[in-house]
This record gives structure tokens, sequence and C-alpha cells, in this order.
């Protein structure tokens, strides 16, 4: 770099950090503080009454309004017996109907435990009995999945079942209540409990990504959501009450709700919300909507440099996009292609304590650690932390990945989950020091050089680790597809692992495993399975028929290998390997031609 250059980019970071630094002296209130969630919505309701809250498919309200809609359904709750201290289950798409029904369990002091809406049978039942959910309000377009489970769920005798329309397209059931209609005769003004509710108790359960249908649901307080809003929203979007936020991540994840959401609510910006993502009218939407703001995924950015050139990004009103997962090989063609001024990666989960911000605007990184973090080496052989002589972990130098750890404190509290065995195998203790505890991200992270930046050090992350791999933005184990795909009458020891596909984001999934001696495999039967039984990116992309499984001696399925073999067609001897194509309802033989598809980055996956 040119000393002109590093001038240059002195004066840039430094105005960078300026614009930071009116956002710095957010503190995470202590649990005891009377600070809630609601709460937030209501002062800003009072503050921007007039402005534009929500916009979504073609309609729109005030703060004013929408507060008014989220008191009465607050109340057709209460009159359910619904209280400060239950839970609610939520089953719906990304809407409006979504946001109003949060908004109104939060304000009467009840947790929101925000279901995944792809999930069907057992792991629906899961999601909404770990978090002892007292009743479910579901919107007219899950109806048909939640009824095929509901004589599991036993709510029957609580406070039941809210409906909510969508298109109007299916009746109302028999067994659910008419939540609009119960809303037209209640009163609109706050409710007193609003004020009472203290950051220290539940807001949401947000799920970790689940495969089998078995997440583990990470217990939400409102400090926590009101730090993912306030400041982490705030730092990375610097966002104004002018500001308008395009909104088509699922908000049952952390990242569409904290510094998605939650962010612009609590300055009285609008935000524009869609049912999902489409790369297709995502620019005729912006030109639409003209919103500055996009809270994005990496898929999601990929996806949008591989579409040809439209007339409607030209000219484009966005200027800051927040979010995780944007891959080095994209950010630039992103950037330069759409004209985005400012991208603000972060790092972070909903269950964790460990945060990276990508303040000051640097390329291809996560930005610096929030908290106190740990990189340290690790054994991928044996998927194990390495220790040294003395018990304790190895810190990796500058440059190379390392396993990342957050110290716990009392400054970076580790909530957990509903499952307290599961929040204990998240707890490294000894990494540095006796008596020290950390949480274990599972995920390789290393420290990289961005110049100067005020003595902040950046990172940049890398991968997953052991049993867990990332795909379509989502984590999806291993293990618990295995035990899903187990259930095949020719599978006993199914081996499922990541691989990289050119050109794709993540690990798609691929699965190996042994038939019996001369047996032909029913593909017909085994798609009708994962179909069933998995969401949409914990289904294997590719399928490898081995003639023995290998295992370590105490059966431990071997993957080293066959991760590097993958689906390569010079590499796997003679076992048969099958492919789901993109878009597909099938898997079929994978043949050279599309192979080379694959290779080349052009299989559209």
């Amino acid at each position: 770099m040119s000393n002109r250059s590093k001038i240059g980019e002195f004066f840039r970071v430094t105005k960078e950090f300026a614009g930071v630094i009116p956002y710095l002296n957010y503190r995470q209130p202590d649990d005891a503080s009377q600070v809630s969630l609601g709460a937030l919505f209501e002062d800003t309701a009072a503050k921007f009454p007039d402005n534009t809250m929500l916009l979504f498919e073609d309609r729109e309200w005030t703060y004013r309004a929408f507060n008014a809609e989220v008191n009465q359904l607050a109340r057709v709750l209460a009159s359910r017996g619904i209280g400060r201290g239950d839970t609610v289950a939520l089953f719906m798409e990304n809407r409006a109907e979504y946001v109003l029904s949060m908004l109104a369990v939060v304000k009467l002091g009840a947790s929101c435990s925000l279901i995944n809406n792809s999930l069907t049978g057992a792991g629906l039942v899961h999601c909404i009995q770990v978090s002892e959910a007292r009743a479910c309000i579901v919107g007219e377009e899950r109806v048909a999945v939640l009824d095929e489970v509901r004589s599991d769920l036993g709510l029957e005798n609580a406070a039941g079942y809210l409906w909510l329309q969508d298109h109007g397209i299916e009746a109302m059931p028999a067994w659910a209540l008419d939540a609009r209609s119960e809303m037209a005769v209640m009163a609109d003004q706050n409710l007193e409990v609003t004020r009472e509710i203290t950051a220290g108790e539940t807001a949401l359960y947000i799920f970790t990504s689940g495969t089998t249908g078995l997440p583990k649901a990470a217990v939400m307080p409102h400090r926590r959501i009101l730090a993912a809003g306030q400041a982490m929203g705030a730092i990375g979007f610097r966002v104004k009450p002018e500001d308008r936020l395009y909104l088509c991540l699922p908000i049952y994840h952390i990242t569409g709700m904290g510094p998605g959401f939650c962010a612009f609510i609590a300055v009285g910006a609008s935000v524009v919300l869609r049912r999902s993502f489409s790369a297709s009218k995502f620019w005729p939407e912006i030109q639409k909507y003209r919103p500055n703001s996009f809270i994005y995924v990496g898929e999601l950015c990929r996806y949008l440099t591989m579409q040809p050139e439209c007339p409607e990004e030209k000219h484009n009103s966005l200027e800051k996009m927040l979010g995780n997962g944007l891959r080095p090989d994209v950010w630039d063609e992103f950037k330069g292609r759409f004209g985005i001024s400012r991208i603000c990666e972060i790092y972070g989960s909903s269950e964790g304590n460990v945060t990276f911000l990508n303040m000051l605007n640097k390329d291809k990184t996560i930005g610096a650690a929030i908290s106190k973090v740990a990189l340290v080496s690790y054994d991928h052989e044996n998927d194990d932390i390495i220790r040294d002589a003395n018990g304790r972990c190895i810190e990796v130098p500058l440059g190379e990945p390392g396993l990342l750890l957050g110290e716990i404190s009392d400054k970076a509290l580790f909530d957990g989950y509903t499952d307290p065995s599961a929040t204990a195998k998240k707890i490294i203790t000894g990494v540095l020091q006796d008596g020290d505890r950390w949480f274990n991200t599972g995920d390789l992270v290393r420290q990289i050089d961005v110049g100067f930046a005020f003595g902040l050090k950046h990172f940049q992350f890398v991968d997953r680790t052991g049993d867990t791999f990332r795909w379509r933005a989502e984590n999806v184990s291993t293990n618990e597809v295995g035990e899903v795909l187990n259930q095949h009458a020719q599978i006993d020891m199914a081996n499922v692992y990541g691989v990289e596909v050119p050109g794709a984001e993540g690990r798609a999934g691929m699965v190996a495993f042994a038939l019996e001696q001369g047996a032909e495999f029913d593909v017909e039967s085994f798609t009708e399975l994962v179909d069933a039984e998995l969401p949409i990116y914990a289904r294997p992309v590719f399928l490898r028929v081995q003639r023995n499984i290998a295992t370590t001696g105490t059966f431990k399925l071997l993957k080293t290998d066959l991760r590097r073999q993958a689906y390569h067609l010079n590499q796997v001897d003679q076992d048969e390997v099958y492919v789901r194509r993109p878009r597909s309802d099938r898997y079929e033989r994978l043949e050279p031609t599309f192979y080379q598809e694959i290779t080349s980055g052009q299989a559209g996956y």
C-alpha cells in the first residue's frame, strides 16, 4: 500500500470510528432492571406515533396503530389465562401477524417460543413441548401441519390455540379461537404489567438449527434481545428514525429478530417485511419500497451476485447492510456491483456469549470481539481440543485457524438452553488457568491483519468443527441426520458429513452407507423418508452407497477420507453416488456430465 493509500485509509477508519462513538455508551441492563422488549416498543410508539413502523404485502402500519393491535391481542391472550411467566408457541410464516403475536406475548410478561415454520411431525412437537408452552398461536398457512400432531401436544385443556387468518383460503378449524374476532372487542391501551417486567425474565426461546426436529431452545432474556437490537444493531447499522430495513430473513432466528427487527423498532425506523427471500423479486422490491438497509446471511448475497444484471439493481436505495456469512470471494463483487458503502459483518449465536462486529467497515472480516475470546488448537481427526502437558489449551498464532472460545463472566453471560445437560456440554473449563469457564462456539476462526484499526484485533470465520456443518445458512448436525436416515429399512449406520460444492456457501450434506450383499437401493422410499423427516436444508444432497462402512474400534464412524473423496467420481472406487439436483424432488445417479457442472460451479446450488 502506498503512503497516500495509507493516509487515506487512516482518515477513512478514523471517520468510521468517530461514527461508532455515539453508540458505545450502551450498557446491558442488570436482571432486576424494569426494562423489556414490550416497554421498549411502547416507548417508541409514544415518541414516534405517526412514523411508519411496518410494511408488508401492500399493507402498512404506523407505530400508534400497530401498538393498539398488539394491546388488543395481549388482552385476548390474558383472557385465555396467559400471564407473566407462561410460554406461548408461535407457528407462522414471516408476516405482520407474526410480529403482532410476538409483541403481544412479551407485553404480558410471558415468553414467546419462536418455532421454525418449516418443522413438521416429531420436530414440531418437540419444540412446542420443550419450552412448556401453554398455548399456541398458529397462522392459517400452517394449520394443516399443526393439526397432524395436535393430539400429541396436550394443549386443549390449557389456554389452547389462537388462529390468525392469512389469505382466507382455509377456514378456521373448530379447535381454535379466531384471534382477530376476539381482538375487535378488546381495549387498545397499554397494559400495566408491561412496565413491571424485568430484564432478566425470559422474552423469547430461539431454537438452534435442528435437523431431526430436535433443536435446542436457547433462552433469550429481555436484556439479551435488547442488547442485540439496541447495541449490535445500532453500532452496525447506525440506525436512525428515517431509515428503512428490508427484512426477508426468518424472524424466528436471532439475526432477523435482534439486530434486524428489534434494532429498527428501538428508534422509530421502518421495517419492510417479506415472507421469504426471492432473488428475482429482490431488486424490484428494493425499488418499490426504497429501503436503505438490508439484513443478510451470506447465501442470499451469493444468490444475488449469481443473477443476471437487471435494470432495478441500478441506482438502488441500499446504503448499508448487516449480517453474517458473507464469503470473502463474494464480498468485493457484491459491494462493487450493487454500490453498497457499508457492510457490517457480525458473528454470534442465539445462545452464545461471543459477539464480533465489523464496526469499522473493514472488508472481509467479522470484525472485533466485543468480549474476551481465545482461539485454541483443535484436533480435526479426533474432534477434540488439544491441550499441553499442564492440561491447558494452546492458543494459535496470528493467521492460523483455532477453535473459538468465549470467556464466561459477569459481563459475558452464557444463559444456555432449556436442557441443562446441553448447556453443560458447551462449557469448557481450565482453558488458560484453574477455575476459568469458557463457551465453546464449535467454530474455527482466525485473526487477520486489516491494517490500521485503532488497535482492535480483527477476525475471519473459517468453518464449523466436528459433527456440525453449515448449509443454506443453517447449522446441520450430522448425528441427528444420521438418526433419521437409520430409520430406513436398508440402512444400519448412516455416516453423514459435509462436503464443499464450488460456488456454494457452506457444505452440502452427504451420507455414506452400506447395503446388504446383492441388495438394490430403494431410492424412492429413501426420498420419502428424507422429505418427511428432515427440513430442506438438512436433506443430503449426495448419497454414497458403499460396499463396507469403516469404523474405529469403538464403532465411531470414520469421516476424514470420506470428506476428502466427497462425490468425486474418480475417488469413490466402485461405490454408487447419487445426487439431488437443485429444486429436484428425487435422487438420481451422478453422471459425468452433471459432475462437471458441479465441479465448475455451474450446477446451481
